[in-house]
């Protein structure tokens, strides 16, 4: 997660859920896996670029 105002959150969550879906791949963990843990990885990823602190830039 980066530090400071995110300008294109959008771009940043695909970046980020693209980068989880690899590195899970690489482990040998499968989606479904990861889909009845947590659900949506996209919806994961908003959620903490949400709450995080720092915020969104204006």
């Amino acid at each position: 997660m980066p530090e400071g105002p995110i300008d294109d959150p959008g771009r940043l969550v695909t970046d980020l859920a693209d980068q989880a879906m690899r590195a899970a791949d690489a482990a040998g963990i499968p989606i479904q896996e990861i889909d009845e843990e947590i659900g949506s990885v996209y919806e994961a990823i908003i959620h903490a670029v949400e709450h995080r602190e720092g915020g969104l830039a204006s």
